[in-house]
């Protein structure tokens, strides 16, 4: 009998206190420290990309959302110290289950996954993302690829953290391409 008068009591306490809502769109709350969020594919110091297309990554998604294909590195001009580079670099976010399998997979630790978690569209295609949308931008010492690697250094001293930066004949290389991209465009 008293057990409905319980119940609006327990309503009634509960209608005078103050809601603890966070406005979402206009304040945003910061998130863990591990979140694990969009993907992002890193460089090292002198702008060369960590990715060298194994495709481990792709083997260890247990929800097939990811799709690399690799190219092999022109000795003269390459993407990333290695062998192979990823030319194409896929992640589709409507299968993603942010598990961070594939950044555990990766050798080279190009893969991380970074603190942004607003993915959404209207339409499905802007949610699969592609190798220039995932790469980590170029700093302000860096130069953009294809170039030779750091004169003296193999595979190994990169991936050993020996390079710091981009060398001066680095980054002659990419000027004279960059001049030669220029000129053949005015022509």
């Amino acid at each position: 009998m008293f057990a409905p008068v319980a119940g609006f009591g327990v309503t009634f306490a509960t209608m005078f206190r103050k809601v603890a809502t966070t406005e979402y769109p206009e304040v945003k709350r910061g998130t863990a420290a591990r979140f694990h969020g969009r993907h992002q594919l890193n460089r090292y110091p002198d702008g060369l990309e960590r990715c060298i297309g194994c495709e481990l990554c792709a083997w260890a998604c247990p929800a097939d959302a990811i799709y690399v294909e690799a190219a092999d590195n022109i000795p003269g001009a390459r993407y990333s110290p290695g062998e192979r580079y990823g030319r194409v670099y896929q992640i589709n976010y409507l299968r993603c289950i942010f598990c961070g399998m594939c950044i555990e997979a990766c050798p080279t630790r190009a893969l991380t996954m970074t603190n942004e978690f607003e993915l959404t569209d209207s339409s499905r295609a802007p949610l699969i993302y592609e190798r220039h949308q995932l790469l980590a931008p170029l700093g302000p010492d860096m130069v953009a690829p294809p170039f030779p690697m750091a004169e003296g250094m193999s595979e190994r001293d990169y991936y050993r953290g020996q390079v710091t930066g981009p060398t001066q004949e680095q980054k002659d290389f990419v000027a004279q391409r960059d001049a030669r991209t220029t000129e053949e465009g005015t022509a």
